[in-house]
């Protein structure tokens, strides 16, 4: 499956991104605008239960698939019938722009949020359920659950650069930091690092939480599944941390200090052919 042309907007001031997706539907914006804002087709391709009053100022519930109540709320901060409705969702934003394209629409949405790291979760999110509002449309059958499948997940991720680290100077010398979600459990990550071998604290890291560039010292911390560190050399450390993610997986984040005397651009980059293979790896289990 290819994703769409999607684009994902630098942080602003705030740290805040935007996720931009287009998708020309045939049925004109009044066909469109009921979709966005009646409960019975909202039921069937909006990723959880809405109920909304489509005006400025207007209430918004959220209520999860197997919640008998509303998790969250939200608040409506535009709306024009038929071509623009906008909303808030937590500390997200969302906004519907439905435009006349020939007999049909453009509908464009744009998703804001602080969470840069889990824009490839969000567009292949919106990708699926934007697939059903087609098929709503047309008629057909919108596609049952909001998961969708590991391979156009990874697609958005390398489209949107999230595969790449970062380097950044300290006082010492650098500091890379790696930050990626993954789509697997963090029981099945720890297993796929460790490989078999139990890590202790004060012992040498295993294999698969190094890199040539990276040779393991002693382990200076472990906290199984979540966190494992260790000393390298040149003189630095490695620290591997999963965290909560958005679903999908965990979020791994990377990071590996080091001195001013050594070059940390084959650093890096051994990081992330490592990083990428440990995903490619999840992604076959």
């Amino acid at each position: 499956m290819t994703p769409h042309p999607d684009t994902l907007t630098a942080p602003d001031d705030d740290g805040r991104s935007t996720l931009r997706t287009e998708r020309r539907l045939a049925h004109p914006p009044s066909r469109v605008w009921e979709a966005l804002t009646r409960p019975a087709p909202l039921a069937r391709w909006f990723p959880v239960e809405v109920s909304v009053d489509p005006r400025p100022g207007g209430r918004i519930d959220f209520t999860s698939p197997g919640e008998s109540a509303p998790g969250s709320t939200g608040t409506v901060t535009d709306a024009r019938e038929p071509d623009l409705l906008a909303f808030t969702w937590g500390e997200d934003g969302l906004r519907f722009e439905i435009a006349p394209d020939g007999e049909g629409s453009l509908l464009t949405l744009s998703h804001t949020f602080g969470d840069r790291y889990g824009a490839a979760s969000f567009a292949a999110g919106w990708h699926l359920r934007l697939g059903a509002l087609a098929r709503l449309l047309d008629g057909a059958e919108p596609p049952a659950g909001n998961d969708p499948g590991d391979e156009l997940h990874e697609e958005y991720l390398a489209a949107f650069g999230l595969d790449r680290g970062t380097v950044d100077t300290t006082a010492d010398g650098w500091r890379i930091r790696l930050e990626r979600q993954l789509v697997r459990p963090e029981d099945e990550v720890w297993a796929e690092l460790a490989a078999g071998s139990t890590p202790l604290l004060g012992g040498p890291a295993p294999r698969g939480f190094t890199t040539g560039q990276s040779p393991p010292g002693r382990i200076t911390g472990l906290r199984p599944p979540r966190l494992l560190s260790y000393i390298t050399t040149p003189a630095g450390e490695v620290r591997w941390r999963l965290a909560e993610g958005t679903g999908h997986g965990p979020r791994l984040i990377l990071t590996q200090t080091g001195p001013a005397t050594a070059p940390p651009e084959p650093v890096l980059a051994a990081w992330e052919a490592r990083v990428a293979a440990l995903a490619a790896r999840l992604r076959r289990r």
